[in-house]
This record gives C-alpha cells, structure tokens and sequence, in this order.
C-alpha cells in the first residue's frame, strides 16, 4: 500500500518547539505538510517564552527540504488563537491540520493547590485547545475538510494523584473532541484525540526505567494516520505508547431499571447488578444511550 502523505496540505502543531510536538512537526514535513510550529518557549510551568524553540523546529525542517514558521503566540487567550490560524494562511494560504499539543504542569495535591495552578492548566490545555481550534473550525466548515487532534491524557481518563487540574484539562478535552466529531461529520471535518505516554519534559521525572522504552517517536505515528484524510476515526481516543497503540471507549452497564418504584434502598439492592460489566455496551453518542433506556421502559 502507498505511503500516508500530506502533500499540498497545512498543519499547525501547538507546543511543536520539543517532545511530541517536535517529532510531529518534523514528520509532517518529512511527508510533504507545510508546517506552522507554535511554541511559547517557556518552561514546563508555563514560565517565561522565546520563541526560539519554534525556530530551531523550522531550522531543523528547513534542512529537510520542507516548509514551516514558527509562531510564538500563547494558545491561553483567543487573540493567541487567532494568530497562531492567520500565521499559518499568512505563509501558506490555507489550514488543514490542528494538532493541540502545548501544555504545561502545575502539580500539587487537591488541597494544597492554588487558583492560579489550577486556572494556568486549564487555560493551556483546555481553552487553549478550544482557542485554536475555534478559528481553524471557521476555516473548516468553509472548506468541507479538517482535521483536529488534540491530546489528552490517562490522568484525565483514569486519574492521577497530584493532577487535579491536569486531569479536568485534559478529560475536559476528550468531551471537546466529541462535540466536534458531532458538529463537523457532515462537512467532512473529523476530530480524535490521543493520550500518550512519553519521556518529554512534562513527564521525565516520572517515568523511571520505562523511559527509554517511551520516546515521542513512537507517538507520533498515530498522529500521522489520524490526520491522514484515509483514516476513518471521529470522536475517538486512543492510547500511544512505547508503539503500543489501543482505543479506549466509554462503556454503559446494562444496569437495573425500577421506573417509578425506584428508591434509595432499590438502588442499594440492585448495586452489583448496576455495576456489573457483563453485556456493557459503547454508545457512540447520547442518542443511543436514550435508545437504551427507551428499551429499559419498552417505549419504541
């Protein structure tokens, strides 16, 4: 089979200066992508910025013999946002690809955390998905064509102690990458997300001796076939790492249904059977989580 390429297309990766989003940004211009590299340059906390580590992605880009600029804008506001969308039609005249990749961390347990911990992780990871997105969307629907991939996490999906804010974030982000999936099937725009795991700067204090089986690499070839225009997934999230690649679903019990006989003590009776996973199903959207429980009433 031919290999995946993007000729002719345009890709906006977000935190593309180091780590995933570098080994992104590269990729998609070793197969023929026009490349905006946004990256604030600042520390793992979201200190300081220099947009010099966007530039040396573009430098290292460049000597490929591929196209890219570098952008230094934050993803944290909405005017960051829109000029992170007008670099990329400013030097290439179109949008196909956003891939939200830039964060930063802030941890601390629960209780010891404070507004601006949380607030930062949120601006960051969520509304600066939401930010970029927004404008590229607009793009999107005129052109009957896009693709957004945004990165989530398993401390979102499962949790993780000490990442309160992170988690919200980024499980936050899973609910986004469904209402998009929803609102762009029927202009040909599709929307998945990607929870990984690597050795990057977020997280080389917390892998210990899996690291040297983690590296960004092995991500970044999932995000390659998610963005290709041949690949089928909407609304999906899948699991990256080490070249371990697995979708994670949401999963509805059969569960028990009382109707109007329900009280506290019934909930309480029927616990194990509520909670029990045998003949779960994975409604892909709230209809069919409606079309079962109009089965549970035997209406329709």
């Amino acid at each position: 089979m031919a290999d995946l390429g993007f000729d002719g297309k345009v890709a906006i990766v977000t935190g593309g200066g180091g780590g995933l989003g570098r080994e992104h940004a590269l990729e998609f211009a070793r197969r023929g992508a026009r490349v905006v590299v946004n990256d604030l340059g600042g520390a793992v906390d979201g200190t300081g910025g220099s947009v010099s580590a966007a530039q040396a992605v573009v430098q290292e880009i460049e000597a490929l013999g591929g196209e890219a600029v570098a952008n230094g804008d934050s993803v944290a506001s909405i005017a960051g946002g829109e000029a992170i969308v007008q670099s990329a039609i400013d030097a290439f005249g179109q949008v196909d690809i956003v891939v939200n990749n830039a964060g930063i961390l802030r941890d601390k347990s629960f209780h010891n955390m404070t507004d601006e911990q949380i607030t930062s992780v949120i601006d960051v990871h969520l509304k600066g998905a939401l930010y970029v997105t927004l404008p590229a969307w607009k793009l999107f629907r005129e052109q009957n064509s896009g693709v957004v991939i945004n990165t989530s996490s398993n401390s979102g999906l499962l949790g993780n102690f000490g990442q309160a804010n992170y988690g919200a974030a980024k499980m936050g982000l899973v609910g986004f990458t469904r209402v998009l999936a929803a609102e762009g099937a029927k202009r040909g725009i599709r929307a998945n997300a990607i929870a990984p795991v690597a050795l990057t700067r977020m997280t080389e204090d917390l892998l210990g001796s899996m690291a040297e089986q983690l590296e960004p690499k092995r991500i970044t070839p999932l995000v390659m076939y998610l963005a290709h225009e041949s690949c089928p997934a909407n609304g999906q999230v899948y699991s990256a790492a080490g070249g371990t690649i697995a979708k994670f679903f949401v999963g509805l019990t059969q569960g028990t249904s009382r109707g109007g006989e329900i009280t506290a003590e019934t909930v309480r009776d029927d616990w194990d059977e509520i909670n029990n996973e045998d003949g779960y199903i994975v409604p892909q959207n709230p209809a069919e989580e409606f079309a079962k429980l109009l089965s549970n009433w035997g209406v329709g």
